[in-house]
């Protein structure tokens, strides 16, 4: 058996090549758009994709299920539960999948949605204990899939979270010790609370350590698992609807071209936001005015598409020679709308000097300063909730990013705003996203709340 996992740090995503050596049959569980990668191992292998699984409509990726159909001729795969515009298999719950002697058997783990389906995978057919199971985003390693993600599409938490409570503590849980958990995500990701960054574990570990999967109560399990969720991006429903539909395939050859200055200035002027995805410090130094700043060296392809709307055309700069990266990554979530970007970033910033500007941004210690001013900034917090349980700023207001597009007029426009997250990625996202929306007046805290909390503690010392 060829067993791969591929794992995309960007989005925790994690997607499965399965094969079999003897006959060359392969099947693909959870592909992400550029598929290149998974179509040179199987060439390397001798093996041919025969489908495409996909554990469930996911809504933190664009899956690429209709490339890999494309490219192969593969047979696309869900659960019985699942309604899609192109043509695809229903695959029952039982159901084996023989790619030789190596076979795979459905298992409905609905949910975190309710067409979600697990994986068994054996390495012979008549084996009595599966090899292991893809557990998509049902059961991960440390947490469960959240329930709560379908609301804006007529399914409530409670009903999948009941669903979910059968599907991991009876389903799952009833697999012995020894199977191996090959989870569809990891630590970072929006779609559970705790997730390790483990890439694998055993039934039996997570039995153990797994809070979700103790004995419980049906109502202990709701309210365990619907309880202290991070905000959702933005993008969530955008991609989870997408993800059902027959869309535009990806294609390397139409990316979007460079653009020299005066092209550049001309297509934001006529509405194209503009994604700057340089380090805070260089977009602080100078940025084109209304840039928002999502740094690459981060999740940048989630943070996207947390306050950037998938409708709207976009113009990227990025540092140097990475621009086409930036690209695939927007793709991945289904944002297509990427006009161009600067070549050469750093010339063209020159060219364009005079719509340059400089972002404020302040440590702990001009930040206490400032708050004990006759006219003391409003401190916004983008952390998600549950990191707010370590402590906050005093009297600092809370909208996780995720929520911050949506939420832009509860943000005071009387004083100036001082915005920290954690560390300093996100702060300087929500800044930015604030003078986009004609906030002339917002700073970015250094270091974040690790940067305050220092500081406190060194007053107190």
């Amino acid at each position: 058996m060829l067993f791969t996992q591929y794992y995309l740090d960007c989005l925790s995503q994690a997607s499965y090549l399965i094969g079999d050596e003897a006959t060359g049959r392969a099947v693909l569980v959870d592909p992400r758009r550029d598929i290149d990668e998974y179509l040179a191992d199987a060439r390397a292998h001798g093996l041919t994709i025969e489908g495409v699984i996909n554990t469930h409509f996911h809504a933190d990726f664009l899956a690429g299920h209709l490339e890999v159909a494309a490219a192969t001729g593969a047979w696309i795969g869900y659960g019985r539960r699942a309604e899609t515009e192109y043509p695809s298999r229903k695959l029952a719950d039982g159901e084996r999948v023989s790619l030789g002697d190596v076979t795979v058997e459905i298992m409905e783990t609905p949910g975190h949605t309710p067409e979600s389906v697990s994986i068994l995978v054996y390495e012979h057919a008549d084996d009595a204990v599966p090899y292991g199971v893809l557990t998509g985003d049902a059961l991960f390693i440390g947490d469960v899939g959240r329930p709560d993600l379908l609301a804006s599409l007529g399914v409530t938490a409670d009903e999948l979270g009941r669903m979910l409570y059968d599907s991991v503590q009876r389903k799952l849980m009833g697999l012995p010790d020894e199977v191996r958990v090959f989870p569809a995500h990891g630590a970072g990701s929006a779609c559970g609370k705790n997730l390790s960054t483990q890439r694998q574990s055993t039934i039996g570990e997570q039995r153990r350590t797994n809070y979700a999967c103790t004995p419980m109560s049906q109502e202990q399990f709701l309210a365990l698992v619907t309880g202290g969720q991070p905000a959702a991006p933005g993008y969530f429903a955008f991609d989870a609807v997408l993800n059902r539909k027959a869309r535009e395939l990806f294609d390397h050859s139409r990316a979007p071209r460079p653009l020299d200055a005066a092209e550049f200035a001309r297509a934001r002027d006529e509405g194209a936001v503009v994604v700057d995805a340089r380090d805070p410090q260089e977009f602080a130094a100078g940025h084109l005015r209304g840039a928002i700043n999502i740094p690459a060296d981060g999740r940048f392809a989630e943070t996207a598409g947390s306050v950037v709307t998938p409708d709207r055309r976009v113009l990227v700069v990025a540092p140097q020679d990475r621009e086409e990266e930036i690209v695939v990554r927007l793709a991945r979530i289904g944002f297509d709308r990427v006009v161009g970007y600067l070549r050469e970033p750093e010339a063209a910033l020159v060219e364009l000097a005079a719509d340059l500007t400089r972002a404020s941004r302040l440590t702990a210690t001009e930040l206490r300063a400032a708050r004990d001013s006759a006219v003391p900034p409003v401190v916004l917090d983008v952390r998600n909730a549950g990191e707010r349980e370590q402590g906050t700023v005093e009297g600092s207001r809370h909208t996780p990013l995720a929520e911050l597009t949506r939420r832009l007029d509860e943000v005071p426009t009387d004083r100036p705003v001082v915005v920290h997250c954690a560390g300093g990625y996100r702060s300087s996202v929500a800044a930015s996203l604030l003078r986009n929306a004609g906030r002339p007046d917002v700073s970015d805290l250094l270091g974040g709340y690790g940067a305050w909390r220092t500081l406190l503690d060194t007053a107190a010392a």
